[in-house]
């Protein structure tokens, strides 16, 4: 733990400063951290403190203090915090070129980045004071975030397409087989090539983005059976094994814990 991480005062964050703003590429979210225990999210995650600071510990090793915490795509960790809120920056990794992003968000682990920190938690005030009177649209987030749009990845154009599809309808039932005949590929070619292009198999993706999807019926009034079969899932019990394994809780207690969340949501 840093001296800068030392000297970081906590924050005040209610349930009236609870926010997200999902776009289909981004998201960021203010509010409960919920439970600790051991994940892998399909996104880079940046998380700052808000109200008690972080600790992180990656894939079972060492425990970390921190201000800022950076996670890379499918890394298991667990995090968790002093307070009870924390502020969260999710990226899809499929739409940066991680050669190319800031050095901040190459890192994976603590780090320190006490700038980052106070920017972020700025943006945060205004979202949560404002949110619902600004003209925000998916393109303005890496500017309000990082103050320019993160490098965007070159990808295959046969890829590319695939990867909208699945986006567009996160919680239908896409098969490699089905894509790889659309684009023209055999089954082990597109295979081959998805990884190659996308840095992870075509079936960990399809996965994430339906879990992912969870995320825009955290509102819902339905049973958790319905919005399990809704998102695509076969049942309650693949649901619930399926989204804890992700986000390191039940579906029940996201929901749960969403209640007070104000939500900025564009393009599905």
């Amino acid at each position: 733990m840093t001296d800068a991480d030392d000297a970081f005062v906590p924050g005040r964050c209610t349930s009236a400063d609870r926010v997200m703003w999902i776009t289909k590429d981004r998201l960021f979210y203010a509010g409960l951290l919920g439970a600790r225990s051991l994940h892998t999210q399909g996104a880079l995650v940046a998380y700052v403190a808000i109200d008690g600071r972080l600790r992180v510990r990656l894939d079972g090793g060492e425990w970390q203090a921190t201000e800022v915490a950076i996670v890379q795509p499918y890394v298991p960790y667990e995090i968790a915090c002093e307070g009870r809120n924390v502020l969260i920056v999710l990226i899809e990794p499929e739409t940066v070129d991680a050669s190319r992003l800031p050095p901040l968000l190459r890192l994976c682990g603590a780090v320190h980045a006490p700038d980052f920190a106070t920017h972020v938690r700025e943006v945060h005030r205004r979202l949560a004071s404002q949110g619902g009177a600004l003209d925000l649209h998916p393109c303005d987030f890496d500017r309000s975030f990082f103050g320019a749009a993160l490098p965007a990845r070159a990808l295959d154009q046969r890829i590319a397409s695939v990867l909208e599809r699945i986006k567009a309808d996160p919680t239908g039932a896409v098969a490699s087989d089905e894509c790889a005949s659309r684009v023209n590929l055999s089954i082990s070619r597109f295979r081959h090539l998805f990884k190659e292009e996308v840095g992870i198999p075509f079936r960990n993706v399809r996965a994430w983005k339906r879990a992912r999807s969870l995320l825009h019926h955290v509102h819902t009034d339905a049973s958790l059976v319905d919005v399990a079969l809704d998102i695509g899932y076969p049942d309650s019990t693949h649901f619930s094994h399926s989204i804890r394994q992700v986000y390191g809780l039940k579906p029940r207690d996201i929901i749960a814990g969403s209640r007070k969340l104000r939500i900025i949501a564009q393009a599905l």
